[in-house]
């Protein structure tokens, strides 16, 4: 009963991108004005950082602009919690935010850091993971939301693949915490729950290795 109901708020999640798809209002080119509040974290390239051990910043470029600007919406109206993000956040308008989205998203992805030291059994238990997920724990795979190759789709499920290693443990730990829940239907505090600490440092490890484009 319980796969059933997470199937169906998967297909009405899913249903939710799709149906919200449209054309997006942003200009990149007021955008990479307003870009240099963001290059301390994220880089003049978008390609964010990840410190082994320490904090991690995602990777902006080629993401999607739609779901890059729901983002700093959740953050501004403090739906989606990021103390560091705040304070610069608050000084965009509305339109900024979208103007910021599309210069982003409009960058080339670069490649992730981090999950080098994974071992073999390590990044094959991260594809069954994000590939084939574990139906017996009730845990979805990542692509059945992140899409063919986990390279996102549409505004609601970001491209996973190619993101940073520290960054997509720590998001999968705040879902545990309940520290960040602004994502469609709840979908990924019912799975982020069912992981254990290997299973997010396998599947992150995985991620952070493949293509983002």
């Amino acid at each position: 009963m319980k796969s059933v109901r997470n199937l169906s708020r998967l297909a009405l999640a899913l249903g939710l991108a799709i149906s919200t798809a449209h054309a997006f209002d942003g200009d990149a080119a007021a955008g990479a004005e307003s870009a240099g509040l963001c290059v301390a974290c994220h880089q003049a390239d978008g390609s964010g950082m990840n410190i082994p051990g320490g904090e991690s910043w995602p990777r902006l470029a080629g993401i999607n602009p739609e779901y890059l600007y729901k983002q700093l919406q959740d953050i501004k109206a403090g739906t989606r919690q990021s103390p560091s993000m705040v304070p610069f956040v608050s000084m965009l308008s509305d339109q900024q935010m979208k103007d910021l989205a599309a210069y982003y998203g409009a960058q080339p992805a670069t490649e992730a850091k981090g999950g080098e030291e994974a071992t073999e059994e390590q990044l094959a238990h991260g594809r069954k993971l994000a590939e084939e997920g574990d139906w017996d724990r009730y845990i979805v795979p990542c692509a059945s939301c992140h899409g063919p190759g986990n390279k996102g789709v549409g505004g609601s499920f970001p491209g996973i693949a190619g993101q940073h290693a520290g960054y997509i443990a720590d998001q999968l730990h705040n879902w545990q915490k309940a520290t960040r829940d602004n994502d469609p239907q709840h979908l990924m505090a019912a799975i982020a729950e069912r992981l254990s600490d290997d299973d997010i440092q396998a599947v992150s490890a995985w991620l952070a290795r493949q293509p983002a484009q």
